[in-house]
C-alpha cells in the first residue's frame, strides 16, 4: 500500500519519501508487515508507546539495536528520547497512508488520527558550572553495588577526557596502553561482548590526562582483571554499567542539580571548556580527541586525522584544567 499510494507517487517530494520510508520501516520492524485491515487503534498506540520510548539518536549510526531492545536501553541508562515532535511526525505520515485507503473503503477509519503528542521544547543538556562541579565533589556516592572508587574514577575520566559514559564503562584493563611514551585509553569495539563505540569516528586514542595519573586512575589496572571497573553489572538487556547511570541520575537529584545536568554534560563540559581555549592546537585535533566526525570529510581530511601525532592529542587533553573539580579516588 505504501509502494502504490506513496512512494509511486511523482509528486511527492523526496523528503516526504524519505521520512514516509523510515516511517514504515520503523513499524514493520515493531510489528511485521501487516495487512492494512489488521492494524487498529491498539497497534497504533502500542507504536507510540514505542516511538516515545527511542534513543533520541536511534536510526543515526551505521548499526542499531532492534527497535524494542533500544528502548530497554534508553530506559535503563536514562538517555534522551525521541521528541514529541518527531513522533507526531511519523503518525502524520501514517494518517497521510489511511487516508487515502479510507477514501478508497480499503479500510473503514484511520486509527492514526486525533493522537496529542507533547512538542514543547525538551530540557537541552548543558555543561557543569564551577559551582555545581564543587558541590559534586563533596557529593557521598551511595550504592551497595558500585564502591566510591569506582564512581570516583569514572567520573574523573569523564570530566578530563570527554569519553561517553558507555565508553567509559566498557573499558578493559588491555584498553590502557603506552603509545609513543603516552599512558593512552584505546576506545575500540569489543565484538567478543557485543560492543562497539557510537560509530567509526568514536574508534580513537584518547592520551590519560597528567591529572588523571596523578589521581591513581592507572591503579584500576590489576593482574588478570578484564575490565577496568569490574564492579559495574551488565543489564538483562546487555546493557553494560547501567545501574551506574540510574544511580549517578538519582545522586544528581538529591543534590538539587537541573534537568539539564546528566552524566552527558562533562562531555559538553570538555568539548566546550577545549572550544574555547586560546591554544594553537586545531579543531581536528578535538574532534578526533572526543570522537566526532570531522566537520569537511575530505579524503584528505580523514586521512589527516588518522595520522595524527599522539603528543598533539595529548596537548589537546592537558589543556583541561577544573580548578573548581577535586574528587579524590579512595584506595582499594
Amino acid at each position: 500500500m505504501v509502494q502504490r499510494f506513496i512512494l509511486n507517487d511523482t509528486s511527492k517530494s523526496a523528503d516526504t519519501l524519505k521520512g514516509t520510508r523510515t516511517t514504515v520501516d520503523l513499524f514493520v520492524e515493531a510489528f511485521g508487515d501487516l495487512p492494512v485491515t489488521q492494524i487498529t487503534g491498539t497497534t497504533a498506540g502500542d507504536f507510540k508507546d514505542l516511538l516515545l520510548g527511542l534513543p533520541a539518536t536511534h536510526g543515526k549510526a551505521k548499526k542499531c539495536l532492534p527497535i524494542r531492545d533500544a528502548v530497554k536501553v534508553a530506559k535503563e541508562q536514562g538517555l534522551k528520547t525521541l521528541s514529541g515532535k518527531t513522533a507526531k511526525n511519523h503518525f502524520s505520515r501514517m494518517s497521510a497512508l489511511w487516508s487515502i485507503l479510507v477514501q478508497r473503503e480499503i479500510v473503514s477509519k484511520n486509527p492514526w488520527m486525533k493522537w496529542s503528542f507533547n512538542t514543547t521544547k525538551e530540557t537541552d543538556r548543558r555543561c557543569w558550572t564551577d559551582e555545581e562541579l564543587v558541590l559534586l565533589s563533596k557529593a557521598q556516592w551511595e550504592h551497595r553495588g558500585i564502591s566510591q572508587r569506582t564512581y570516583a574514577g569514572m567520573v574523573n575520566i569523564a570530566l578530563y577526557t570527554g569519553l561517553r559514559l558507555g565508553e567509559i564503562c566498557n573499558l578493559r584493563c588491555q584498553d590502557i596502553e603506552n603509545v609513543q611514551g603516552v599512558a593512552c585509553f584505546q576506545v575500540r569495539p569489543h565484538p567478543e561482548e557485543g560492543w562497539s563505540p557510537k560509530s567509526a569516528a568514536g574508534i580513537r586514542l584518547v592520551p590519560i590526562h597528567s591529572q588523571l595519573i596523578r589521581a591513581g586512575i592507572l591503579e584500576f589496572l590489576k593482574p588478570d582483571q578484564h575490565f577496568l571497573f569490574p564492579d559495574l553489572a551488565t543489564s538483562t538487556s546487555g546493557v553494560r554499567g547501567a545501574s551506574f547511570g540510574q544511580a549517578f541520575s538519582k545522586l544528581k537529584t538529591r543534590l538539587g542539580l537541573p534537568a539539564e545536568i546528566t552524566f552527558h554534560s562533562f562531555r559538553h563540559t570538555v568539548s566546550t571548556k577545549l572550544r574555547n581555549q586560546d591554544a594553537s592546537f586545531r579543531e581536528l585535533w578535538i574532534d578526533r580527541v572526543l570522537g566526532h566526525e570531522a566537520s569537511h570529510r575530505s579524503q584528505g581530511t580523514m586521512n589527516y586525522t588518522s595520522s595524527i601525532d599522539v603528543r598533539n592529542l595529548q596537548s589537546v587533553i592537558e589543556a583541561l584544567d577544573f580548578p573548581s573539580f577535586s574528587m579524590e579516588i579512595p584506595d582499594t
